[in-house]
């Protein structure tokens, strides 16, 4: 159904678009099977990017190549091209070398610019996942890339995977790393791909915010998540100690004999010191369930994409486990996330069982979505409805603008980031070209007072030709990490239109209280509970704003200042080479 071109060295089988294969075994494992094309040769394809054609009383797995069937196929090839090739060009220019961020501002940040505006989506906390989406998604990014998501089969299909501690190696000391791709694969966001029942994703809960908000009495959780006043307003509690999660060694490890390949890393908390190693596909099992359990709060951004071409390539796995460093730092510094026991337990596991046991737990945990407010405690007063939207739609007007600000700012980036790269640079060493021509012409005179002179155009020719290639590096040493900053909060930004949609359903749900008071169906005291409930939402919002913004200001703060000291070296160094060249011309 879909083009796959085979990874160098991994068993894999290149299959094209409408091409019929012969199936020599359905089920390898892992979502792959194994085929022979028409030339005899065999390999492995992923599962979901061929589809058993009608057997007509052949054998089930026999795809037959008959004239009428190849015919059928070639037409259908013929409808779809078109479409399937804006696709697979828009999933294989993300890695680019030159333009590292072409996909980033394809890409809406959140439903910004959804008709219905904030309000849309009042229970949409689960669907975070689909923030970064672009609208041309199920067409681009339908069939997987790769992978789709935590294994669809029973707990042995993930177990077999596991990558728990096999040998010493997974207990060891760590360097630091990095976290990378672009647009997360959001078609894997159906709960059916990780058993998670569709209720437990607060946007597909039929209930919504009343779940929370009618709830007769609310069970007292073990786990509490205090809310206090602080100088700046309503705050998470800080831990008395903070910590940061090393992502480093990246390695390669095989399974399935050796047919398949993946990429582990390693994990050092700088509280404990002690390693874990972690495969993709347990980070993305950590992002599900944090978006799951606290993404009706808390912004969960994406994790860097999923992919097959390439993945083995060292500059992918860099930029792969740069963004993964990001990612992680930035979980392991917020206050709730990285306290919860989720998190501490993908950190901590010792071994197989204890792993398996927490996995589990995790997937069972009750208290998530929109439930997560139940287990909050603001230490304030109750606030008022109307204080309430306020607060809701200041959050609402100052992330939207912050969203267009930030896409901006990648759009400039990356237009200028092409042309550090490709016209500046060309334009330096035209320069640099056209002078030591001249010099070569000046050098054919025959006229013997002139020699110093030549040299000197010469090597100004050579110092324009340096400064391209330093124009060129130049991107890499500081417009990157503002690009990567801002991708990061692109991330975040992308995931409050749900939040703030899940507020602003939940405010509307006690707007109508009255109402439903005076029809009976809630009672007075049911409308209290309700308004002391959307006072807790409140509180909540208001304690992430205010964490959101502390660290918005630090890191935009290191990023430019970073920037621009960079930029002051940058040019310092040119006018130092054109100082230098100036100094080789005779003065007259």
């Amino acid at each position: 159904m879909y083009d796959f071109a085979a990874e160098p060295g991994n068993n894999e089988l290149t299959v094209n678009e409408g091409e019929i294969i012969t199936i020599t075994n359905p089920d390898v494992g892992g979502g792959w099977l194994e085929g022979r094309n028409m030339k005899g040769e065999r390999g492995l394809v992923p599962t979901d990017y061929v589809e058993i054609l009608p057997s007509d009383g052949k054998d089930q797995f026999s795809c037959g190549n008959s004239v009428a069937d190849q015919a059928f196929l070639d037409s259908l090839s013929a409808s779809t091209t078109q479409a399937s090739s804006s696709a697979a060009s828009s999933n294989h220019q993300v890695g680019s070398g030159n333009d590292p961020w072409s996909a980033w501002s394809a890409s809406k940040s959140g439903n910004w610019e959804s008709s219905e505006g904030w309000g849309a989506k009042p229970d949409g906390a689960g669907a975070q996942r689909n923030t970064n989406t672009p609208d041309n998604w199920d067409t681009a990014f339908g069939h997987p890339q790769a992978y789709q998501g935590p294994a669809t089969g029973d707990d042995d299909d993930w177990d077999e995977d596991w990558d728990g501690p096999k040998s010493s190696s997974y207990f060891k000391d760590s360097e630091s790393a990095d976290a990378g791709g672009v647009q997360r694969g959001n078609s894997r966001a159906s709960a059916s791909s990780m058993k998670i029942p569709l209720n437990k994703f607060p946007g597909f809960a039929k209930p919504g915010t009343e779940q929370y908000l009618l709830a007769k009495q609310l069970a007292k959780p073990k786990e509490k998540i205090p809310i206090i006043v602080g100088d700046y307003g309503p705050m998470w509690v800080y831990p008395t100690s903070t910590f940061d999660c090393v992502v480093a060694d990246p390695r390669k490890g095989s399974k399935m004999y050796g047919l398949k390949s993946y990429i582990e890393y390693q994990l050092t908390p700088t509280n404990t010191n002690r390693s874990v190693n972690h495969r993709y596909k347990h980070f993305d099992w950590l992002y599900e369930r944090l978006l799951v359990k606290f993404g009706s709060a808390i912004p969960i951004p994406s994790l860097p994409d999923k992919q097959v071409t390439g993945r083995f390539e060292e500059e992918f796995i860099k930029m792969r486990m740069e963004r993964l460093q990001a990612w992680m730092t930035r979980m392991c510094r917020h206050p709730v996330i990285s306290e919860s026991e989720v998190f501490q337990q993908f950190l901590n596991f010792r071994d197989e069982k204890e792993w398996k046991t927490g996995k589990r737990k995790a997937e069972k945990d009750e208290l998530a979505g929109v439930m997560i407010f139940s287990t909050m405690e603001p230490e304030a007063p109750d606030l008022d409805l109307v204080e309430i939207e306020q607060k809701c739609e200041a959050v609402g007007k100052f992330t939207k603008a912050m969203d267009d600000g930030v896409k901006e700012l990648l759009t400039v980036g990356q237009e200028h980031w092409k042309r550090c790269t490709g016209p500046l640079p060309k334009e330096y060493q035209k320069i640099g070209k056209a002078l030591q021509s001249l010099a070569t012409v000046f050098s054919s005179s025959g006229y013997q007072g002139e020699t110093d002179l030549n040299d000197a155009i010469t090597e100004a020719g050579k110092t324009y030709e340096e400064i391209a290639s330093l124009v060129a590096e130049q991107p890499k040493k500081d417009l990157h990490f503002l690009m990567e900053c801002n991708h990061e909060y692109k991330g975040f930004l992308g995931c409050f239109p749900d939040i703030i949609g899940t507020h602003k359903g939940a405010i509307e749900k006690v707007k109508e209280g009255d109402k439903l008071v005076a029809t009976s169906k809630i009672t007075p005291q049911d409308k209290q509970n309700m308004v002391k409930r959307v006072s807790t939402m409140s509180y909540a919002l208001q304690a992430e704003m205010n964490h959101f913004h502390s660290n918005r200001i630090y890191d935009y703060n290191s990023v430019i200042r970073l920037y621009l000291e960079q930029q002051v070296q940058f040019y310092e160094t040119i006018a130092e080479k054109l100082r230098q060249a100036l100094s080789r011309f005779p003065v007259m």
